[in-house]
């Protein structure tokens, strides 16, 4: 029987359904209230243009309230004296709320944890941001394996853990502070249109609805960055806007591009579960000796990566979406951060941290764990000595040059040969094509054949 009245505080998982933290409320309380703080600790360490979506997706959390004739209550502060200070200003018996894996949650949860508990309310937490919660998929030892396809293997036979059940509690109507007004449009990705390019829950479900749509084809598009061929879907799933089980039921597995679609899903959360047992992982290593890589202190090559300024095409045309867009094809951001750390012998963590500003989708423990998996310093990591050849990949993925035309237009008119290593092409064909290497487009700033011999020293010396 629901009794008294309860809090859910809302962090990455802005949306009604499917919630578990939602619904336990619901069905525990007769009347509860939905509350977000906007903690200035997070929102400066975000772009502009993150700040725009998560308050997109907060305006849109509030439209759906309201049709339930609620409203959300915004508050502006640290969530560590908010959250106790709202629980106990509105009387409530319960705290609900979903899990987050990253090193600043867990200790800011653990410190609102103990005032909630201290004023004799319970702390209800739940795992709805993940398919499986971290301590339920282990080896035969009993272990979480630093391997994805053994960690793979059992995680897609374990039987998912049960969410509550949705219930009816009245929803309070106190809209707090309110969400700010942002000066930027909700942002949209590529191939966009109509409802997918609305905020929030019904955003989310149209852009669900079109990765489903194109499921099929996944495993064979998803490496073309000219393509519309990734599910769209990270962005949603960094600010929970979709749960990652309704992704998973809603794709299903009936074809090779559907598994290979849900097969992301568990390296996001294994990943989480790396992070949340080995919270050193934002920070260090996970393979120790290479805390010892003598990186180079290079400010004008890490500025020149982060512009689109390398006189690598494909790397260029990576660097430029992003910082116009906030977003980067996952092959694409594969070969840029391999540039940056092999090439350039640049810390990964400084690549890392950039990234995690600007990206629409940040999400810690998927991007440092895909940063240590390039540097090769992390679990299942890719061997040091591999060194994705800019120019290779580039041929490869991007074989008529359509991406690189697209975000660098200055080498728009060479054809599909000269477009991946312009410095190779005569200076006839460079000036029919308008292009003056130097002034119209950089040079390349390092030699890739010199750069794969420094960096494999730079590892093999910490190795021995």
């Amino acid at each position: 029987m629901a009794t008294s009245s309860g809090l859910v505080w809302f962090r990455r998982d802005l949306r009604l359904g499917d919630n578990p933290a939602w619904a336990a409320a619901s069905s525990e309380h007769q009347e509860i209230t939905a509350l977000f703080v906007l903690d200035p600790a997070l929102l400066n360490r975000a772009s502009s243009r993150r700040v725009a979506r998560l308050l997109g997706d907060l305006a849109a959390l509030d439209e759906s309230l309201a049709d339930h004739g609620g409203r959300l209550l915004v508050r502006v502060g640290n969530p560590e004296s908010v959250v106790p200070e709202e629980a106990r200003r509105l009387g409530v018996s319960a705290v609900h709320l979903n899990h987050d894996v990253t090193p600043y949650s867990t200790a800011r949860d653990n410190v609102v944890k103990q005032q909630i508990t201290e004023l004799g309310i319970d702390w209800i937490p739940e795992w709805g941001t993940l398919v499986h919660e971290p301590g339920r998929i282990f080896t035969k030892a009993g272990s979480l394996s630093q391997v994805f396809t053994p960690f793979f293997r059992v995680w897609e036979r374990t039987a998912w853990s049960p969410w509550p059940a949705q219930g009816d509690a009245e929803i309070t109507a106190d809209p707090g502070d309110g969400i700010p007004q942002s000066e930027r449009p909700y942002p949209v990705l590529d191939g966009e249109t109509g409802d997918a390019a609305l905020a929030g829950e019904r955003g989310a479900q149209a852009r669900l609805d079109l990765a489903v749509y194109r499921a099929d084809s996944y495993d064979g598009d998803r490496n073309t960055p000219s393509v519309l061929g990734t599910s769209q879907l990270s962005i949603d799933l960094r600010f929970g806007t979709l749960s990652p089980r309704f992704i998973a039921q809603a794709v299903g597995e009936s074809s090779a591009g559907r598994a290979a679609l849900v097969r992301q899903l568990a390296w996001r959360d294994w990943y989480a579960h790396l992070l949340f047992a080995t919270p050193t992982l934002v920070e260090q290593p996970m393979k120790p000796q290479y805390a010892a890589i003598q990186w180079r202190q290079d400010d004008k090559s890490f500025d020149a990566w982060k512009n689109g300024c390398t006189g690598y095409p494909f790397v260029d045309a990576g660097m430029r979406q992003l910082k116009k867009t906030g977003w980067m094809h996952n092959r694409v951001r594969m070969v840029t951060a391999s540039f940056l750390v092999k090439n350039l012998l640049i810390d990964w963590r400084r690549g890392e941290r950039y990234f995690r500003h600007v990206l629409l989708d940040a999400d810690v423990s998927q991007n440092v764990g895909n940063w240590q998996w390039v540097a090769g310093t992390g679990p299942d990591a890719s061997p040091y000595n591999r060194v994705f050849n800019p120019v290779l990949q580039g041929q490869r993925f991007d074989t008529e040059g359509d991406y690189i035309r697209r975000w660098v237009p200055e080498l728009a008119v060479l054809d599909a040969k000269a477009i991946h290593e312009p410095w190779a092409v005569g200076p006839l064909e460079l000036a029919a094509a308008g292009v003056e290497l130097g002034t119209d487009y950089p040079e390349p700033i390092v030699d890739l054949a010199f750069s794969r011999g420094r960096v494999l020293d730079a590892y093999g010396a910490v190795k021995r």
